[in-house]
């Protein structure tokens, strides 16, 4: 009943069922909505269209928080934000994740070519019949830059085709970059 409590008066905000944190308006801090991500449901690190962003490959806003598990695929709501979570293999999970600090917060992120490949995985629609059609996707349906993706790390794209699913389009991938 306490914890009830002070969710109705706004002193905590409850992310989900037994999880919640203390109201900017009485912390004087915006709570990190990525270290939210990476503990609502785990293991997770955020990755797909948010990653993209935050890394500046993609130029629109991203509403939704979309991480990577090794759980099943899943999502939460609450009034920070909507948390959406894909399930991915054991094996591919721990490919290309680094630990990012903002103001004394640490999160798992995904690199922008893991991020990149987990976005190709999760897509139901990406062109995989040829590089050309993978460049116009990027550039026409992502608004992805193709001349950013030169300075990928192929070896984490390469880790990530041999571990995950849908090894056609990255290796198109791959063969757009070495162009």
């Amino acid at each position: 009943m306490k914890i009830s409590n002070l969710e109705k008066k706004g002193i905590l905000i409850r992310l989900k069922r037994g999880m919640y944190v203390v109201s900017p308006e009485i912390s004087g801090k915006q709570p990190s909505l990525e270290l939210i991500a990476n503990h609502i449901y785990g293991p997770s690190y955020v990755s797909l269209h948010y990653a993209l962003r935050h890394y500046g490959l993609i130029p629109e806003r991203v509403y939704m928080l979309t991480s990577v598990t090794t759980r099943h695929t899943r999502q939460f709501e609450n009034s920070l934000a909507t948390f959406s979570y894909r399930g991915v293999s054991k094996e591919y999970f721990p490919i290309g994740i680094k630990r990012e600090e903002e103001e004394d917060i640490s999160y798992l992120i995904a690199t922008p070519e893991k991020a990149l490949c987990d976005m190709l995985m999760a897509e139901k629609h990406v062109p995989d019949q040829s590089v050309t059609s993978l460049e116009v996707f990027f550039e026409e349906d992502m608004r992805i830059n193709v001349d950013d993706l030169r300075q990928m790390d192929l070896k984490i794209i390469r880790a990530c085709m041999e571990n995950g699913n849908k090894k056609n389009t990255l290796m198109n991938l791959l063969k757009l970059i070495e162009r």
